[in-house]
């Protein structure tokens, strides 16, 4: 008797096989046979169904019955001279000779347990006979498993119609899950196949073309400077920020920061909304306190006062010199307050990660150490659009405009001429902007 210990989620081995041949063999139930394997129903039904095999014919003489059986008027597929209907012959078997023989299917054969093992009519079954038969299957379960894990599970053809469709989006710059995101009727496989063949150097477009993966620095300890004492941080420390949140935990936040071409020149001031994953971004000429709070002064007038305090209730960010003037950028010319600023600890960028990680996006188009001078607004505003149409996992598939058309002021997105930009047009490579 075979080890009938196996558990639930197992590849059923050798001895499961032999057991349930034997168990077929004695007429077992499906539910008994499972119980005793310790497997689904549904496991054991399958395995019997892919595996079964077409009977050999022992005797030359044995007769397998044709489905048309009753109603054939055959004659002389032997020879000519024969006057007997051929399915009256006892001598010849029809699917030796005739062109038109379908075997009879048995109809037990649609249902459990599919096979003919343990019935007893088969000595006199004209039907085709199906066996299940253990080493068989066991042979099949090893080729089926090592087929599975070489090679590609795709065609030729398919694998062309995938770099055709794949490789142009890449080379605009696009991400993996964009292009999935707004294609998954075309593409038949997963994001992490796609980086597989990647992997392989199977499409058109290179690993190297594909988005560089970031990798974030280990984070370090650090002990509370001299900085964190400061006059600016008074009731704006982060513990401040955690605290204020968990006593109005509905209230939207902005994380700010800035963005360098080069260490002088122009400057982008940035704008990360936590709830809709938007981002903004504004051409200062330097990374001063002065321009900070004339692209604020400037966000309170063309929004007005109320959609401003609505969309900007509270604001993050870190301690560069070019924020330390908190009571400027939270109070308008008429001392009303606007905002509400607090500052992440000293050297710990990572508190506002959502804006640190965005800033990714913005180095596909204006990479490190080029200078920011030659460029305007208007291509500022278009670069921040193609990267708020790409769409991102995190979103479960949406895009942060998509989600600001929802969740955000109307008013604000076209006051900053922020649009859609149609999936397979986002381009998220320094030609986007090229002069």
């Amino acid at each position: 008797m075979p080890n009938l210990n196996s558990c639930k989620g197992k590849h059923l081995t050798i001895e499961d096989r032999m057991f349930i041949e034997y168990a077929l063999d004695e007429q077992y139930t499906l539910k008994e046979i499972a119980e005793r394997l310790g497997k689904d129903p549904t496991t054991i039904s399958n395995e019997v169904k892919r595996n079964r095999v077409i009977s050999s014919i022992k005797r030359s003489k044995e007769l397998l019955r044709c489905q048309n059986h009753k109603d054939c008027r055959k004659k002389q597929l032997c020879k000519e001279s024969c006057t007997k209907l051929c399915k009256k012959c006892s001598m010849i078997n029809c699917y030796r000779i005739c062109s038109e023989y379908s075997s009879k299917k048995c109809l037990k054969l649609n249902r459990f347990p599919y096979v003919c093992n343990g019935c007893n009519p088969t000595t006199v079954c004209h039907s085709e006979r199906y066996q299940y038969r253990a080493k068989v299957a066991q042979v099949n379960y090893k080729e089926l498993l090592k087929s599975s894990r070489e090679g590609l599970n795709v065609t030729a053809n398919q694998l062309k119609n995938l770099d055709e469709l794949i490789s142009p989006l890449i080379m605009k710059g696009q991400s993996i899950s964009h292009i999935h995101t707004n294609h998954k009727s075309e593409i038949n496989c997963s994001e992490r196949t796609i980086y597989k063949y990647f992997e392989k150097d199977i499409f058109t477009a290179k690993n190297i073309d594909l988005p560089r993966k970031v990798k974030l620095k280990p984070r370090k300890k650090t002990t509370a400077s001299s900085d964190s004492k400061s006059a600016h941080r008074i009731g704006r420390t982060y513990e401040d920020f955690n605290k204020f949140l968990a006593e109005n935990p509905d209230t939207s936040v902005v994380e700010m920061d800035t963005v360098h071409g080069t260490r002088s020149g122009k400057v982008l001031l940035t704008f990360f909304f936590r709830k809709t994953s938007l981002m903004l971004a504004f051409i200062i000429d330097s990374c001063t306190q002065l321009y900070v709070k004339e692209i604020i002064d400037e966000l309170y007038e063309v929004l007005g006062a109320e959609v401003f305090k609505r969309s900007f209730p509270v604001i993050l960010t870190d301690n560069g010199s070019e924020f330390k003037n908190p009571r400027a950028l939270e109070y308008d010319a008429n001392g009303n307050e606007r905002t509400k600023i607090f500052y992440c600890n000293p050297m710990a960028s990572y508190q506002k990660l959502h804006i640190e990680k965005n800033h990714e996006y913005i180095r596909y188009i204006f990479p490190k150490g080029k200078s920011l001078n030659k460029y305007t607004q208007e291509q500022i505003t278009l670069a921040i659009n193609h990267i708020n149409s790409t769409a991102r996992a995190s979103l479960n598939g949406h895009t942060p405009f998509r989600l600001a058309q929802m969740l955000m002021d109307d008013l604000l997105l076209d006051k900053l001429h922020l649009k859609q930009i149609p999936a397979d047009e986002v381009h998220l490579k320094p030609a986007l902007i090229k002069k």
